[in-house]
């Protein structure tokens, strides 16, 4: 199975040629699973032809937002609607997540509780998985027809699903602890409060359950399709 990816952001120049890029991270979380991965720099405004050019789309995550005016993202969310339309199954992480939230009618904004980093805990109907969270905008608005399906006190719309169109995550199960680490180091310092930083370093040690948030995201996409 062919998986398209939609880079809509970079990994930190100091980061990538030790951890990789988004795709490269997305690559070896989803390894063992059968798929083969083609990668589209969206965020450079490189677009596939077509909703078909892959058998599933992943949206990967930004450091931009959603609800800012940048030429690339009015063509992603018809990119995604078109996907919907044609029963083509997107997967989006983070901004990914936010970004199909909005093409589908929901809404994003800036959280006042701030950030949300490091090794996070959510509820995913009664089972627990803890993923490493990078971020401070959330969906507030749910789109007609998603329906929540992991949440924690912090962040209420955690993940969606959209029958079998798409599944989306505000976590990052392919961060692993190191890259957290990293991002605090290049990206965090004065952007999250130093607080926030610390809390988050003192559990870069706990496990997470990336492994089990890749079965999902691989179940999601083999699921039988009309």
């Amino acid at each position: 199975m062919r998986i398209g990816i939609l880079q809509t952001g970079l990994a930190p120049e100091a980061l990538a040629p030790e951890m990789g890029d988004y795709p490269d991270m997305f690559a070896r979380l989803l390894d063992g699973h059968g798929f083969t991965f083609r990668t589209w720099r969206v965020v450079e405004e490189e677009f596939p032809a077509s909703v078909h050019d892959a058998d599933g789309w992943l949206i990967t995550g930004s450091r931009h937002g959603v609800y800012e005016d940048h030429p690339w993202i009015p063509p992603l969310e018809q990119f995604i609607r078109d996907a919907f339309a044609a029963r083509v199954p997107v997967v989006g992480i983070c901004f990914g997540h936010q970004i199909v939230a909005q093409a589908m009618g929901g809404k994003v904004e800036r959280h006042a509780g701030g950030w949300a980093v490091g090794a996070t805990e959510y509820d995913f109907g009664g089972e627990t998985l803890r993923l490493n969270a990078w971020h401070r905008d959330q969906v507030v608005k749910v789109p007609e027809g998603a329906r929540v399906i992991a949440t924690n006190d912090f962040c209420t719309n955690a993940a969606l699903i959209y029958d079998d169109r798409a599944l989306t995550v505000q976590a990052h199960p392919e961060f692993r602890p190191e890259f957290v680490d990293g991002l605090m180091r290049t990206r965090g310092k004065g952007l999250v409060p130093d607080e926030v930083m610390a809390e988050a370093a003192a559990r870069l040690s706990l496990p997470i359950q990336d492994r089990t948030m890749a079965g999902r995201i691989a179940a999601f996409f083999k699921e039988p399709r009309a």
